[in-house]
């Protein structure tokens, strides 16, 4: 009999279908309604780095000129944000785990490797099964070289890695200029996941006003191309879990990334298009594409197709883009 049991990050799930960090895993009463809808784990709303600093920022600037605060205040303040936010966060994943027994995956939306990085060992005590850091740094400045940022991240992920004892995932850009190589390093981490690819909120203009506006928030069905691809050369070079994330609207889609390598995916703009039913049709899809094809688990497929083991690795490369190529050229 088949069944959709599948390991990620260390972690067993029930589903390889994880409810992406949004504003669907922000609350207690929406993480239990995701949990009943049928996915194997949850990444919570994700903490920003940038407001936890604003915070320590704010706070510090209040207690300047107050007679009654002592030195040594202020030099705590330097080392620890703001407890409000950090205690509402904390507080999240403490009533979560204890609401529904699906892993929660703390989430930390980061750019730089500040002092922020305690809060890792302050996740791993309130009970999170996992932490994953959102690396979101788009580079649009050109002051910082390349290098300088790849080894930016790389330390970062190593000092988490370091703090704490769940595993430890990241979800990162395909903004590398040798995405594989990328790749191949943050593996080295000690990371135990790595979930592709981070979706960035992107801008629209509006010519009428002739100003900037927002607008392709969502994922879009063929945006799972980029992922596919990625997972499918990568899944059988390096020895860490992947996860599939941007573009997974379908049951379909989930048996592609899994052939591909993935062990798991991560969807979020599908549900805001459709509703948490949708989980148990991509689950009962292929629940269905498993036994009409014999597969009594997902190990038994996943990673089939990837570049190490297909029979024509270059189909991930070239071939298929020289097919294409000469069916469209007149």
């Amino acid at each position: 009999m088949s069944n959709l049991t599948t390991t990620y990050a260390g972690l067993n799930l029930a589903s390889p279908i994880i409810a992406a960090s949004s504003g669907l895993s922000e609350t207690l009463e929406n993480v239990i309604e995701l949990s009943k809808s049928g996915v194997g784990a949850i990444v919570l709303k994700s903490i920003f780095e940038e407001e936890i600093l604003m915070e320590m920022e704010q706070v510090k600037q209040d207690m300047v000129g107050r007679p009654y605060i002592f030195p040594e205040t202020m030099d705590y303040m330097e080392e620890e944000p703001h407890e409000d936010l950090i205690r509402k966060y904390l507080g999240l994943i403490e009533e979560s785990k204890k609401a529904v027994s699906i892993p929660i995956i703390a989430s930390i939306n980061c750019v730089s490797n500040q002092k922020w990085t305690y809060l890792a060992a302050e996740i791993e005590k309130a009970g999170a099964d996992a932490i994953e850091l959102n690396i979101f740094n788009l580079p649009s400045h050109s002051e910082m070289p390349a290098a300088e940022i790849e080894q930016m991240y790389t330390e970062l992920i190593e000092k988490v890695v370091k703090m704490v004892k769940i595993p430890v995932t990241i979800k990162i850009s395909h903004y590398f200029t040798a995405l594989g190589q990328m790749i191949k390093t943050f593996a080295k981490t000690g990371v135990k996941g790595i979930v592709l690819f981070n979706r960035y909120y992107s801008p629209d203009i509006d010519i009428e006003k002739e100003e900037i506006s927002s607008s392709f928030v969502l994922s879009e069905h063929s945006d799972v191309a980029m992922p596919l691809r990625w997972i499918g050369l990568m899944s059988g070079s390096v020895k860490t879990s992947f996860a599939a994330t941007t573009g997974v609207h379908d049951g379909e889609s989930v048996v592609k990334l899994l052939l591909a390598g993935a062990s798991a995916v991560q969807v979020a703009s599908v549900i805001y298009k459709n509703g948490l039913h949708v989980v148990k049709e991509m689950n009962q899809y292929v629940l269905e594409w498993m036994k009409k094809k014999n597969y009594a688990s997902i190990n038994d497929f996943k990673g089939k197709l990837n570049y190490k083991e297909a029979n024509n690795p270059a189909s991930w490369e070239r071939v298929q883009f020289m097919k294409e190529f000469r069916h469209f050229v007149k």
